[in-house]
């Protein structure tokens, strides 16, 4: 992927991406990945004349975020668009301790490429997706990896029938976990990302640059 003068470069998806933004304003970009990419960026580049937005929505499932595409996505009319969701909605199936409901990931995948299909209808936007994540620890976290793969599946698939970037972070944040100690890239629960994990996304995401 390229980027390219006056991009606007968008980043949406759950509390990973949010980290801690002013919600009342898309333009700032919180305290994690979204910010160091943007940094990052603007210094290399200040030639570009980059517009940097954050709709990033700490607890959103994928239906949350579907509902409010238009309005956090659409409307903004981005050149770029980078995604990160899914985490969530595997949570909240392993909090109603059932097994994985084949409906459920179906209705995953309908409400993802929904989202790739109405962006590549409504603009040119380049697009980046990232793969949900956990690691395995605490140990407990093992038992998500039945609602987390299929979801990662259908990222991938949906990368592949769309030509997106794919970023790998499940993969990602496994390896480099196990190099460096699972609570160094997610602190004590897994998922969340410490400030190394967001360099981490943010190495990974200009990286894609790089192609």
């Amino acid at each position: 992927m390229k980027i390219r003068q006056n991009d606007k470069i968008l980043f949406i998806g759950d509390s990973i991406t949010d980290a801690g933004r002013d919600r009342s304003n898309k333009m700032n970009l919180g305290q994690g990945y979204p910010l160091l990419v943007a940094a990052e960026l603007q210094a290399f580049f200040p030639e570009k004349k980059l517009t940097f937005y954050n709709t990033g929505i700490s607890g959103d499932r994928l239906i949350d975020l579907k509902n409010r595409w238009e309005k956090d996505c659409l409307d903004i009319n981005p050149d770029v668009v980078s995604l990160l969701i899914g985490i969530n909605d595997t949570s909240h199936q392993i909090s109603k301790s059932e097994e994985t409901d084949l409906k459920e990931i179906e209705k995953f995948e309908e409400d993802y490429r929904f989202l790739l299909k109405s962006l590549s209808q409504r603009t040119d936007a380049r697009v980046v997706l990232m793969e949900p994540f956990v690691l395995p620890y605490p140990k407990e976290r093992m038992n998500w990896r039945r609602e987390l793969d299929p979801r990662i599946q259908i990222v991938r698939k949906v990368a592949r029938d769309y030509q997106t970037d794919l970023i790998p972070l499940d993969g990602l944040f496994n390896s480099a976990g196990i190099s460096d100690g699972y609570s160094y890239y997610t602190g004590d629960d897994g998922v969340h990302p410490t400030v190394a994990g967001h360099g981490l996304i943010k190495k990974a995401w200009l990286e894609c640059l790089k192609e």
